[in-house]
């Protein structure tokens, strides 16, 4: 199945509002005494992230059009560059750039992403810009 990409055009994520949690995949088992303990209730677990992108007027109308009428308003899994990965220079264990020639080498990666449990929040940043804040999952 082929799913929608994030738009290129909305890369601005925030460092101030990014958040990362692991899924709970742990069950607790019920005890009469001792310590609590957990048992796993499933294999595999999302990665719960917090954002927000700023954008323009024509970025928002962007992300409007995809969260609505792409992703049919947040029901539809879509890839997105992992902004921790995504387009980062590769880097030598001494922490040098690697190259290709005089051309820097970048990584690649993106996550295939449901939408969180809530829609997208805007705010008005200063006279001409949006913020969209939102959740995403990632899946393993």
């Amino acid at each position: 199945m082929s799913y929608p990409q994030w738009p290129e055009a909305l890369v601005r994520i925030e460092r101030d509002s990014w958040q990362v949690q692991m899924q709970d995949a742990r069950l607790r088992r019920q005890s009469d005494a001792g310590p609590q303990s957990y048992r796993r209730r499933f294999s595999s677990a999302a990665r719960l992230v917090t954002l927000s992108v700023v954008m323009t007027r024509d970025q928002k109308a962007q992300f409007d059009f995809f969260y609505e009428e792409i992703c049919a308003g947040g029901t539809s899994y879509f890839w997105m560059p992992d902004p921790t990965t995504d387009g980062w220079q590769a880097l030598t264990s001494g922490g040098r750039p690697m190259l290709n020639g005089d051309v820097p080498i970048l990584l690649s990666r993106r996550w295939l992403c449901a939408w969180g449990d809530t829609p997208p929040v805007e705010t008005i940043v200063g006279d001409v810009e949006f913020r969209k804040a939102f959740a995403v999952q990632v899946m393993p």
